[in-house]
């Protein structure tokens, strides 16, 4: 089904893509950027516009960190329940939001390169649904969409960590698109997960890559 999105990146190298929806959070994503340092990992950030407005320091330390940025729409939209045109415009300002930052973000020549090397082109639909005529306009925009192949659950307040870890580390596999948030939601089981999957997939040899190139 949709095969025009993307759900994992196929390899045969150990590589894992983490990515992060919802933010940038006071506190919440910092300590991301911190715990993914530690492990030398680089992921990916499906940033909500209104968010980046609010705390664009905090978006500035994730492009600092040499992670890649996605949209997220600017109000995270349920897409099912929005006009088309609404919701490709909400897109839009979302996209506007992240290159204005990027422009005024003052990176180092490196990062800036980087950023210049592989424009914006990621797109997360919020809740992971829209309408069939929202995905094709999107990807006539030049996106790509980005879904996965592995979810965290961290966002679902029923579950226990360790079940969220388990989620993780029990399907995860070579070229897997793995979807945490940080967000305020997700904080309890997403920073007892991160840490230990992390811990658990570096010991088994994995790396964990940003999505660069599609």
């Amino acid at each position: 089904m949709f095969p025009d999105y993307v759900w994992d990146i196929p390899s045969k190298s150990k590589t894992l893509y983490l990515t992060f929806d919802d933010g940038p959070t006071p506190e919440i994503t910092d300590w991301t950027l911190e715990t993914l340092n530690k492990f030398n990992a680089r992921a990916t950030f499906f940033c909500i516009g209104n968010n980046i407005n609010k705390h664009p320091d905090i978006f500035k330390n994730i492009l600092a960190g040499g992670h890649r940025i996605g949209n997220h729409t600017h109000d995270h939209l349920k897409g099912w329940k929005t006009k088309t045109t609404r919701y490709l415009e909400n897109i839009r300002l979302c996209e506007s939001v992240l290159k204005t930052q990027l422009l005024h973000a003052h990176l180092p020549d490196k990062q800036n390169s980087l950023i210049q090397d592989h424009p914006i082109h990621l797109f997360r639909p919020p809740y992971g649904k829209m309408k069939p005529g929202q995905s094709k306009k999107i990807l006539d925009m030049g996106y790509h969409i980005v879904m996965w192949d592995v979810l965290s659950f961290d966002w679902d307040k029923t579950l226990s960590e360790e079940h969220c870890l388990n989620n993780v580390i029990n399907k995860a596999s070579n070229g897997s698109i793995v979807v945490f948030h940080d967000s305020l939601k997700a904080a309890k089981n997403m920073q007892f997960t991160l840490p230990r999957a992390l811990q658990y997939f570096s010991e088994k040899g994995f790396e964990f890559k940003a999505i660069n190139s599609l």
